[in-house]
């Protein structure tokens, strides 16, 4: 049996991690959209022969986590032969929300003669049908990729790459598809598992029907042609990697970071108190109703292992806060990680000793044709809050407070004065982050499931029809406590063209908790005014607004930790 060998095994792990790092960084350089090339909304990672994530880049947390599911109903929909790639967006199908396009490649060692794989999507649609129920079955099924053949022993890929960037449109009733829905197909344009690339060429029929349902084709191509760039640069670091290591000593290291990974989450779980810890929280509303959204979770650490259970959570509703599983498992991956530190390898192993329990039909497991829009960027934030208070009743000197909880969603759309062209603009508005047992919170800063960043306001200006008139901290939003928490954004923007737009916020109700005594950070607000007259609007909500139109987002504080001298 062949020794591990320690320092190996970190190069390997560094190895497949500078691959996400360089495929992202080419997918942000190559974008079209402030929305990717500066906000940062994508995330890229390399899986295994099997489906398994072996690395991840550092990117945003909602888009990795979720992504294997992605991958596993890639492989089962279709039969991927060298230089193809995989679209899909759709939640159901493993994805997230709809403006979140998936692309998958398989990577062979170079020269074996994969190149004459054959393609075609497998018989009588059976397989497709097995994709398009992955994100509505139990987590304890979802979470595992499905079973491939192995890759070494029959000669198919070593590797997969992949990538998900979040486009500022996918069609659907509300400019940059954002809006509020009460079911999925409001929501805009739906893909499952299909091939936009056989043997190194671009389907252009796939390609043609996606640019036909979108406001902004032009930029939804070219943010897609830098997806593809990513995965095929990803694919070439790959089959480098194989020629130098080669195959035996690349796979039996893939096997070990697994095994890895695996062990040290179970270390982790084996220092944390045995017992099980509860805790609730709550969405404002759903965005259909003013009826709050409970989030409950129960967390059972026994010798090693956890069992995560989101029994007593409301059940889906008919607003677009529905997360699908795959957001579940996502949030709970993320803040299982954060116990372990950053140099984890973020490998499949990580959550071997975990189980998550989501009832089928809640709001953390919602069923189609639910809309889902926000159950992406809300809803999995709420359940890092929730997970983060039952967490800090067992271990009360790591937890932090709440962060602000929410991402601040704003879109808008309309004609371009300028070009006579339509736009559509998204982006997330960071707020405060929660304080932690050893300071106070950072203060505009994008937390937990979103590692985005602000549109810079010089790229706001020059690419849509609007003036940002003030951009600043909210000072004295973050908790008081012994440490206080960070402060929120106050961001206001004059409409210079006719708009329609849409805001899904949180926090707007529900303050963001202090931890150990320390105080709530303050919620958001948002305000419309329109001609001289300034109306407040709901944390959910859709506009319309005039030339000379001013909308102000304030957002929420981070809670504080421990009682103030």
């Amino acid at each position: 049996m062949k020794r591990v060998d320690a320092a190996e095994l970190e190069i390997f792990k560094n190895l497949f991690h500078s691959t996400a790092e360089e495929m992202g960084a080419a997918l942000r350089r190559s974008a079209f959209s402030p929305n990717i090339k500066e906000r940062r909304d994508y995330s890229c990672a390399v899986f295994d022969g099997e489906g398994r994530a072996v690395a991840m880049g550092d990117h945003m947390p909602v888009h990795l986590g979720s992504m294997p599911m992605s991958v596993a109903a890639a492989l089962n929909a279709l039969e991927l032969g060298a230089g193809d790639i995989a679209m899909l967006n759709d939640p159901y199908a493993g994805g997230t929300h709809l403006p979140d396009i998936t692309l998958v490649m398989p990577v062979w060692p170079e020269g074996n003669g994969a190149r004459n794989t054959g393609h075609g999507t497998r018989d009588s649609g059976l397989e497709m049908r097995k994709a398009l129920r992955v994100g509505t079955q139990s987590l304890e099924v979802s979470k595992r990729p499905a079973a491939r053949s192995s890759s070494k022993a029959k000669g198919g890929p070593m590797f997969y790459v992949a990538n998900r960037a979040h486009h500022a449109d996918i069609g659907g009733a509300q400019p940059a598809s954002m809006g509020l829905s009460e079911e999925i197909y409001q929501e805009g344009l739906r893909i499952p598992p299909v091939a936009l690339a056989r043997g190194g060429k671009i389907q252009r029929d796939v390609l043609a029907i996606l640019l036909a349902n979108v406001r902004t084709p032009r930029e939804r191509e070219g943010d897609l042609m830098a997806q593809v760039a990513a995965c095929r640069l990803g694919e070439r670091r790959l089959q480098e990697l194989l020629q130098t290591y080669g195959t035996a000593q690349t796979g039996f290291y893939l096997e070990q970071l697994q095994s890895y990974s695996a062990r040290l989450m179970k270390e982790a779980l084996a220092k944390i108190p045995a017992g099980t810890y509860s805790a609730e929280d709550f969405l404002d509303d759903d965005g259909h109703s003013a009826e709050p959204v409970r989030l409950r979770v129960a967390i059972k650490i026994r010798r090693g292992s956890a069992t995560v259970d989101f029994e007593g959570t409301s059940a889906q509703r008919p607003g677009c806060v529905n997360a699908v599983s795959a957001i579940t498992y996502s949030a709970v991956f993320y803040v299982f990680r954060c116990l372990l530190g950053e140099n984890v390898p973020a490998c499949a192993g990580l959550m071997n000793p975990i189980e998550v329990r989501a009832p089928e039909g809640s709001v953390v497991n919602a069923r189609p044709p639910a809309a889902v829009a926000a159950g992406n960027v809300e809803t999995s934030q709420r359940i890092v809050d929730v997970l983060l208070r039952a967490l800090a009743q067992a271990l009360p000197q790591r937890i932090p407070a709440a962060s602000s909880g929410t991402m601040n969603n704003l879109s808008f759309g309309g004609i371009d004065p300028r070009t006579g062209e339509p736009f559509a603009y998204y982006e997330t508005i960071a707020g405060g982050m929660g304080a932690r047992p050893s300071s106070g919170g950072l203060s505009g800063v994008h937390t937990h499931m979103t590692n985005s960043l602000n549109t810079p306001v010089e790229a706001l200006e020059t690419a849509y029809p609007v003036r940002v008139r003030k951009y600043s901290l909210r000072r004295g939003s973050g908790g008081e406590g012994k440490f206080r928490g960070g402060d929120g954004i106050v961001r206001e923007i004059e409409f210079l063209a006719e708009v329609r737009g849409s805001i899904l916020s949180d926090r707007r109700q529900f303050a963001p908790y202090g931890l150990a005594g320390g105080k709530a950070g303050r919620t958001g607000t948002n305000q419309l005014t329109v001609k001289g007259r300034t109306r407040k609007l709901p944390g959910k909500a859709a506009f319309n607004a005039p030339i000379g139109s001013i909308l102000k987002i304030e957002t929420p504080g981070g809670g504080g930790w421990g009682k103030g001298q």
